[in-house]
């Protein structure tokens, strides 16, 4: 046979190879979000984790986002994930760590993150979380006596709070009793509301309107809207752990820094896809918590703001 004969059949033969044989592209990782409510600064501060490790989406990572926006659509979004085969899915708060733990008991779960996780059943321990969850505690509810000093020295003539809590959200149930713990020794007394929709979110405010609260708490995992713009109305102050509200028109936040949460997901991820399992990642708790207040919200309450409390701020909106 000729040279060029030969050399011809054998690239025909090559041709005809099977793709397994071939060089494959390398597989891209998939994140799925999963979040109560606007994934927004979740997403921003998860991509600049991300993307100081060396990650860029669309070229060595992808992420699919999916987000109730305050609807208990949770679990059938999860299921979604689920069966997309994400890698990991990273989950913003409470129910959305629990929806995700319904969907799936072997795809990792990082929380970021969420409220109480041992007292709620999610993991075993800070040190040892064990099974298929890890991440970020935001440690609500041990600083709820914190809180509601706060709210005390923000409104010195507070005498009954109501507490606006997500039914749906096993976190609640904690935050409450930490809440009971510490209003005693502040002179408070609490009202509690545990709601699960707009109608029940309208009918507490009902309830607070005959038998009068002097201010209200916002759960974080409750649609901020509909109850800010209600607390409003009947010129309530309204608090919360997390800032979102306080964006739409609540008083004061104090809690847990949610944005060193979010990038330090991507921490957990890079190890998780390393191969690091989620049994063994110790669960991080926040080191520093964040007091925001509303000053507009202030003047349309005809409240003067402390300035112990705003010297200690660590954001004021005007």
């Amino acid at each position: 046979m000729r040279r060029r004969e030969a050399l011809a059949l054998l690239g025909g033969a090559a041709a005809s190879w099977p793709l397994a044989g071939r060089a494959q592209p390398a597989k891209v990782p998939v994140i799925g979000v999963l979040s109560v409510g606007d994934p927004g600064a979740l997403l921003s501060g998860l991509r600049e984790g991300l993307g100081r490790l060396g990650y860029v989406e669309g070229q060595n990572i992808r992420i699919e986002v999916r987000s109730a926006a305050g609807k208990p659509e949770l679990r059938a979004l999860a299921d979604e994930l689920v069966r997309l085969k994400v890698e990991i899915i990273v989950a913003r708060l409470t129910p959305a760590v629990r929806a995700a733990m319904g969907a799936t008991q072997t795809t990792p779960i990082v929380m970021a993150p969420a409220g109480a996780p041992v007292e709620t059943g999610m993991i075993a321990s800070l040190a040892r979380p064990g099974g298929n969850v890890t991440g970020l505690s935001i440690t609500a509810a041990e600083v709820s006596g914190k809180r509601l000093q706060l709210m005390r020295e923000m409104v010195p003539t507070i005498k009954r709070v109501a507490l606006l809590v997500n039914g749906a959200d096993p976190f609640g149930k904690v935050l409450i009793a930490q809440s009971e713990q510490a209003a005693p020794s502040l002179g408070l007394q609490l009202q509690k509301f545990l709601v699960s929709s707009r109608e029940e979110v309208e009918a507490a405010f009902a309830a607070m309107a005959k038998e009068p609260a002097d201010a209200v708490f916002i759960d974080s995992s409750l649609p901020a809207e509909p109850a800010v713009t209600l607390a409003l109305k009947q010129r309530l102050p309204a608090f919360s752990t997390t800032r979102v509200p306080v964006d739409a028109g609540a008083l004061m936040s104090y809690g847990g820094r949610l944005s060193d949460s979010y990038r330090d997901a991507a921490v957990y991820v890079d190890k998780i896809l390393k191969g690091a399992k989620p049994a063994d990642l110790q669960v991080q708790q926040p080191t520093k918590f964040d007091l925001v207040i509303n000053l507009k919200t202030a003047k349309v309450l005809g409240l003067t703001v402390p300035q112990s409390l705003l010297q200690r701020a660590d954001e004021v909106i005007e």
